[in-house]
Order: C-alpha cells, then structure tokens, then sequence
C-alpha cells in the first residue's frame, strides 16, 4: 500500500501538462515595438534608481558596472531558452508553463512558487522606493511623521517604520486591478519614453560632471572626505580603494545581486497570445529589450560613480543626492520625475502579471483553487489579485527591501536555469512514440528524437545538474587551492569538467526535433549548459541568510501544494483541456 501511494505520488510529481489550444485566441494587437517597450518599463524600475547606488556603496564600488555585465550576460543566455520557448509555445503562463510541458509538475510548482516570490518581493520593492523617491521630493515629512507616531523598536529584520505610503499605494494599484482597469500598450510607451529621456539625461550628465579620479580613490581622499563630512556614519566602506575595493569577490555578489535589475523581460512572454507574430515578435523583443536595459544599467551605474566616490552615495536616493554633489540642483528634479514615471510603469507591469500567474497555477491545482475563481462581469481574477495585493502590501509595510534583493536573486537565478534545463530537454523532444532501439549513447541510428533519445537527454541533463552544482561549490569554497595545483581538490575539479564533457557530448550526439521555427537556441547543448553553470555558481555566492529565507518560503510552498493537489483537481483540469497538440514539439 505504501510503496503504491509513494509511487503515484511520485508520477505526480513527474507528470507532464498537455498543451491546450484555446478555442478562440484573445485579440492580438501587439507588435514587436509594444513588447519592447513592456519588457524595458517592467525591467528600468527600482533596479535602476535604488539597487545601482547600493551595490556601488557597500558590495562593488565603480566596479558595478562589471556586476551588470556578467549578470547580463548570464542573463542573454537564458533569455535565449526564453526566446525560443516563447516561439514554440505562444501562450501565457511565460517559465511556468514552459516548465510545466516540457520537465513535469514538480518543477513547475518550484518555478511557479519562486516567480511568485519576485513579483511579490519586486511589487513591494518598487512601492518603497516610489514613497523614498516622493518622500524625498516634499523634503522628508513623510518618513519623519511615520517615525516620531510608530518609535516602536522594530526587530533587526523590519524597517525602522512601517510604510504605510507604500501599503497604500500597493492597495491603490490592487483595487484598480479589481475594477477590470489595466495599462494599455500607449500609456506604457509614454511612461517607457519618459524614464529613457531621464536615463539619458543621467548617463550624459555623468560624463560631463563626472571625474575619473573618482575610479582610482585613495585613503587619503577617504580621510579628507570624512573629515570634511559633519555625518561619518553615512560613509561607506572604502574597502581597497581604486575600480575593485572589494576584490574580485564583491564583483562576483554583486552581479548575483543584479540578476534583481533584469526581472521584467520575461514579462514579454506572458503576452504571447496578444503578440501579432509571437514567434517572431518575442524572441526580438526579449532580445532588444535586455541589450537596451543593459546599456541602460552600464552607463547609469558609470555616470554615478563618476559623478561621487562611491563611500559618499546616498542608498535611497542615488541621483539626485549625486546631482546635488556636483551642483545641479535643478536637475534633480528632473530625476525625480523620470523616476517616478519609471516606477509607475513597473509597478503597473507587475501588478498585473503576478495574479496571472497565480490564477494559472491555481486553475492547475498547484495552489489553492479559489484563487482561480474569475469575476463574471470584469473577467479578472479577483481572489488572485486580493491575495497577491495584499501579500505585497504587508511586505512593503514592514521590510527594507534591499534585505531581500538577495532572497529575489536566488529565486530568479533559479528560474533562469531551470528554464535553460528545459530548452536543453525541449529540443531534444521526442516526435513519435515509436519504439526504437539506438545503437550507442554517441552514435544514434535515428535521425529524430524518439521517447528512448528523450529519456537518455533527461537523464543526462539532470546529471549534469548534479556535476555543475559539486564544480560550482568547489571552485566558490576554494577556488585558490583548485588553481594552485591542490593535490585532492585541482584533480577532483578535471574530474568533474570531464565527467561534464562526456555527458554533453552525449547529449549533443542526441537526435534534434526537426520543426522549423524562426529561432531556435544557439550552440546546443553548450550555451544552456554555460547559462545553468553561470546561475548556480552566482547562486553559491549568497549569504547563507539569504538562502535561510528561500529555505523557509519554499517550505511554505511545500504546505500549500500539498494540501492543493487533489485526484479531483487532477481530474477537472485533464476535463478542461480543448484540444491537445505536439506540433509546438515537433
């Protein structure tokens, strides 16, 4: 009895979502110019305005700019596995769904459960800074009246008062969410449009204001600034001074870190049945949406660090404390705005994305299904939307939302490489269920996948899972002895690189789905691979405080499904399916 209820719950975990056509496709109208400007207004909010000053104050100095590269770079490559999902499979649901058909439900849920966790985390986030930046408009009255009526002592994990700026500006958003009411594809682009002229006019003000010397600082000039300064303990760390003061070690945090700055392209995704081409318009605008917020991201962050030595910036308010350090008073007024605008627009994407996400998993039975339950005269999801609203709000009451960038960067790291895993696995599908022998793992007879190759691709890319996670913590732990010729950890480190070459060449020798499509990953297997090694090696650079708090929203996860998933649930959605098809497949 037992080993028969571990083993259907175990097909549980494995079973695979069929792919559904809709009877009629929602109106599409966006073209490639709309997905662009929705992915780069969900993408340039908080991150670009409050986390650039903090990782240059406190974890890189001016080498920021090489965290938003590496992170960027990461980032292209797991896009691209986004990218051609979003050709394969035109449908909203974006990581999910793709999870979802392709690996199984277990996956599924953990991708679900940690997007739910960035979207939360990301609305609550975005709340904050939009009061910090308001707040610091009207000359600090808010913050001030907060703290004197709530001198409560809060603990070492809450902010220093609850903000209840941010918890009303959160449910002001939520309860328009409620009405039907949502941003339509103009007023994105004007909000978009706005930020971009701000941003420019940042990056072109660094340049022009900004001194190199302010790259290659000293502990003299350390010491000359605090003893010019009436406030010491608003000064950073100087670290080692000079582009890298804290080594090569804070570049490598502080890009994991950065990963929070480019949450928002996959927002595209969810728009694939509004997309006129979607397997055309997608690919492009994950594309161009990353390159524009990564120039975005490269040049702000110079232009900061240019404009102030990075010890002297201000965490909560970057620019316009950087404008007023260099004598443009006016001007950051002007940062203001665009900033404003900016965080209007990426609250306004996320809001409405995040209850979508948990409608879908609802309606899947891996969360509970009264937040499936869609309103009759507004069509939208209503419980979703109350749970979600109200989740972020408290969250933006009480927590300082850099203590959880981290928390967000682990989740979306994870996110990405599952997601890269899964193209890995999606390319290899198989396109009959014909039974058919291969002649070797390295030399298939097949020139099409079969369920037999699928198996062994499977097999293989969780293996090589396993060998990258062992290959990132050595190097992370002792990256000095593996280089220095370490007579047990420099063989067990060529061990595992051939043990991981051998599997990918397995993998690569693999019979490939023969389905035209517009775009199609790149160097396979290899760029996915490098993409998923990149992600957990950044992901075994955070706090071990950080990963405590993924461990306990993942229990919690761990509760809710198990109490959601039902035979009955199972049941009503296979009776909900329209029509199944492999052709996105191959």
């Amino acid at each position: 009895m037992l080993r028969q209820y571990v083993g259907h719950f175990g097909e549980k975990l494995v079973r695979r979502r069929p792919l559904e056509l809709r009877a009629e496709r929602p109106r599409a109208y966006l073209n490639t110019l709309d997905l662009v400007a929705l992915g780069v207004g969900s993408t340039l909010g908080a991150g670009v305005y409050i986390l650039t000053g903090e990782l240059a104050k406190v974890r890189a100095g001016p080498a920021t700019v090489i965290c938003f590269l590496v992170a960027a770079l990461s980032c292209v490559m797991s896009s691209l596995c986004f990218a051609e999902f979003g050709a394969r499979v035109p449908r909203s649901g974006t990581a999910y769904l793709y999870i979802y058909v392709t690996v199984g439900q277990l996956c599924a849920f953990i991708i679900g459960w940690n997007l739910i966790l960035s979207y939360v985390i990301a609305t609550s986030s975005v709340a904050r800074a939009w009061s910090y930046v308001f707040d610091n408009l009207i000359g600090n009255h808010i913050s001030q009246m907060l703290q004197e009526t709530f001198s409560l002592q809060m603990p070492y994990f809450l902010d220093r008062y609850p903000d209840f700026f941010a918890l009303g500006l959160v449910l002001l958003l939520t309860g328009l969410q409620v009405l039907g009411t949502r941003e339509s594809a103009l007023v994105n682009k004007v909000f978009m449009g706005i930020n971009f002229l701000v941003l420019s006019f940042i990056i072109l003000s660094g340049f022009i204001k900004g001194d190199l010397h302010n790259w290659k600082l000293t502990e003299q000039d350390y010491a000359l600034d605090t003893s010019a300064s009436s406030d010491t303990s608003s000064l950073g760390p100087l670290g080692s001074g000079g582009f890298v003061p804290f080594d090569y070690e804070g570049i490598l945090h502080g890009a994991a870190t950065c990963f929070y700055a480019f949450l928002g392209f996959d927002s595209i995704a969810t728009r694939g049945e509004e997309a006129l081409n979607p397997d055309r318009s997608i690919p492009l605008g994950i594309m161009i949406t990353l390159f524009i917020c990564f120039l975005v991201y490269f040049g702000v962050s110079a232009s900061l660090t240019l404009m102030v030595p990075y010890y002297l910036i201000h965490p909560e308010s970057p620019f316009p404390q950087a404008f007023l350090h260099v004598g443009w008073d006016a001007a950051r007024y002007v940062v203001i705005v665009g900033t404003l605008c900016a965080l209007t627009s990426s609250l306004l994407g996320i809001t409405f994305t995040m209850p979508r996400l948990i409608c879908a998993m609802a309606e899947d039975g891996l969360l509970f299904r009264r937040l499936a339950w869609i309103h009759d005269c507004t069509g939208t999801p209503i419980m979703a939307i109350v749970a979600s609203g109200s989740l972020a709000g408290i969250m933006a009451l009480l927590f300082e939302f850099r203590d959880l960038v981290d928390l967000v960067s682990i989740g979306t790291l994870l996110v990405y490489s599952l997601v890269a895993l899964s193209g890995l696995n999606l390319s290899k599908q198989e396109k009959t269920e014909e039974k058919m022998e291969m002649k070797s793992l390295c030399d298939p007879i097949n020139t099409i996948p079969t369920r037999k190759s699928g198996q062994i691709v499977y097999g293989c890319a969780f293996l090589l899972v396993l060998l990258l996670t062992i290959l990132s913590l050595v190097l992370a732990w002792w990256p000095s002895q593996v280089f220095s010729g370490d007579p047990v950890l420099t063989p067990v480190a060529v061990l595992l690189l051939l043990l991981i070459t051998g599997v990918t060449v397995i993998i690569w020798r693999q019979p490939q789905s023969p389905t035209h499509l517009y775009f199609k990953v790149p160097a396979l297997p290899v760029l996915p691979l490098v993409s998923i090694f990149l992600n957990i090696y950044l992901m075994v650079q955070m706090t071990s405080g950080a990963w405590a708090q993924f461990g306990v929203w993942m229990v919690i996860g761990k509760c809710d499904v198990s109490n959601s998933i039902t035979p009955s649930c199972l049941a009503s959605r296979k009776s909900r399916a329209i029509l199944f098809s492999k052709t996105y497949f191959g």
